[in-house]
């Protein structure tokens, strides 16, 4: 009999126990919980993202979710919307994670490779690092890993997870500020 679907009045009180258990501090209610759930919480996070990986990502980070907010969880009739609205907002984050993703592949395929107009001489060196230590941190940093790292604009976005608009912003305002520096402005 251990085989035949549970009736859903005896598998929702099953679960309530389960959760009640879980919460009172019971790792076995917590272990059967997963093993009844799981299974459940994978297929539906496959039907929304379409993507086995993704799917399997999404229920591992909805049930870190589950874990953490079981003790406040009320009513445990309730846990099985509660589990599915948790996993479907996990699916719809890992859902957004990849398509950022792909926008910003996207944009750095389309991003030329930085060249420096001219080289620095040996000279000017030392005047240039510390006019670029008397940026703010943010501009420093866009500098730093644009020029001095030969990323692209994509590539220091993801660095400093920041979007691409604002490195390219960012650089735009620390040349600015350097040009002050280097020909003695107040910047």
């Amino acid at each position: 009999m251990a085989d035949e679907p549970m009736p859903t009045s005896k598998a929702r009180a099953l679960d309530a126990y389960l959760v009640a258990s879980a919460q009172a501090g019971s790792r076995t209610a917590l272990d059967r919980l997963a093993q009844r759930w799981h299974p459940k919480l994978l297929a539906h996070a496959r039907r929304m993202t379409g993507d086995v990986e993704l799917a399997e990502e999404a229920v591992q980070l909805g049930w870190n979710a589950i874990l953490r907010s079981l003790p406040k969880l009320q009513e445990p009739l309730a846990f099985p919307a509660w589990a599915y609205r948790i996993t479907s907002r996990s699916c719809a984050g890992e859902i957004g994670k990849r398509t950022r993703r792909r926008k910003l592949a996207a944009a750095f395929a389309k991003e030329p490779r930085a060249e420096f107009a001219e080289p620095v001489e040996p000279a000017d060196h030392d005047r240039l690092r510390a006019a670029i230590r008397a940026l703010d941190p943010p501009h420093r940093a866009a500098i730093a890993l644009f020029h001095f790292e030969e990323l692209s604009v994509a590539e220091v976005a993801v660095a400093l997870d920041i979007p691409a608009g604002t490195v390219k912003t960012r650089l735009m305002n620390a040349r600015k500020k350097l040009r002050q520096i280097l020909e003695g402005e107040t910047p």
